[in-house]
């Protein structure tokens, strides 16, 4: 009888086939298989190792789970007793074929074995600053006119475009984000693919992608270190983000990417009052909800701040700066109003 360890490795070889067969509502993308969670929800939360030397391994952004594909096993069949998980795994190996048998479609040799962080910070290493570029012309088409301050914003002329579904690939420029932990350190990037012509962004099927080590790290703004601003804004996206810092200049931000995400996020010590940037959905009704109750239980005071349409992005350049700014005045502690918004 195979010991755990071995049942584990077996799985992993066949990551994709294991994904298949118990997350058939997800899909693959790039080395990951995405889906919503170990119940085979539809989403984008839980990613599997399809490759490389984490193969199995398994995270879900939202819940902070993770594991390898005999715990996997265990979450989605309802298993309580460790035997009936290796006998679940024994009766889908005996039923199973590898993945990558003849006829099977494989990923192609190439560096997406070199550890992702790796990756993402060779990719932001290698961009250009923002200022003047297609990325920051992109963003003030957006009514964001301050980015290239910002140097966690970077511009690459031509980052590698790859179609999951068909396998093709390409390059197009790019606007390029660092995602850094508590410390500064570059775990991940988030890269929107713009079109060249400049006509926002480019015509793929996915053209915004995070690559690296997302889980409780964020893209940050305005938080030099030894800052002492007592007050923090998160959000979920980029351009959400950067049209709050428009009009609270200066106030440390950052941008999650996801909902999940945002739940996840660890938030730094020393600040007393947390302002989340909503979304209308429920995944972004639930990001602020878990954020919320992660601030309070450190003693952070969280406070919601929505905006007039369907993100504050759509208000900057709707509504215009100034009717932005008399929204959030009334949305702040009166404290932070007085002191943090551009006068008027």
């Amino acid at each position: 009888m195979p010991f755990a360890s071995d049942l584990a490795a077996r799985l992993a070889r066949s990551a994709e086939a294991v994904c298949r067969h118990y997350l058939s509502a997800g899909r693959r993308y790039g080395n990951y298989w995405i889906v919503g969670d170990t119940h085979n929800n539809e989403g984008r939360s839980l990613y599997v190792h399809l490759a490389g030397p984490r193969a199995g391994r398994w995270t879900d952004a939202a819940t902070g789970e993770y594991g390898d594909l005999l715990d996997l096993l265990r979450e989605t069949c309802g298993l309580v007793d460790f035997p009936d998980v290796l006998k679940e795994a024994r009766r889908f190996l005996a039923i199973s074929r590898p993945y990558g048998s003849p006829g099977d479609r494989v990923q192609p040799p190439g560096s997406t074995n070199r550890p992702a962080a790796e990756r993402a910070k060779r990719l932001f290493a290698m961009a250009q600053p923002l200022q003047g570029s297609l990325g920051d012309r992109y963003l003030r088409q957006r009514g964001i006119v301050r980015a290239s301050q910002h140097a966690a914003l970077r511009f690459h002329p031509s980052c590698y475009y790859r179609d999951l579904a068909s396998g093709s690939a390409t390059t197009l420029p790019a606007l390029i984000a660092a995602v850094t932990d508590a410390s500064g350190v570059i775990t991940g990037v988030h890269r929107t693919w713009l079109d060249p012509d400049g006509n926002g962004k480019a015509k793929v099927e996915s053209p915004r992608r995070a690559l690296g080590g997302l889980l409780g790290n964020a893209v940050r703004f305005n938080m030099p270190p030894g800052a002492s601003l007592p007050v923090i804004v998160a959000g979920e996206g980029l351009e959400t983000v950067l049209s709050l810092s428009h009009v609270l200049p200066g106030l440390p931000m950052v941008a999650a990417l996801t909902a999940n995400h945002l739940a996840a996020f660890k938030l730094p010590a020393g600040y007393i009052r947390l302002y989340i940037a909503a979304d209308a959905d429920a995944a972004g009704r639930h990001g602020i909800e878990r954020l919320g109750q992660a601030a309070r239980s450190i003693g952070i005071l969280p406070l919601v701040l929505t905006p007039e349409l369907g993100d504050f992005n759509e208000d900057l350049r709707r509504l215009g700066p100034e009717r932005l700014t008399m929204s959030l005045r009334q949305q702040l502690a009166p404290e932070d109003a007085a002191t943090l918004l551009l006068s008027k």
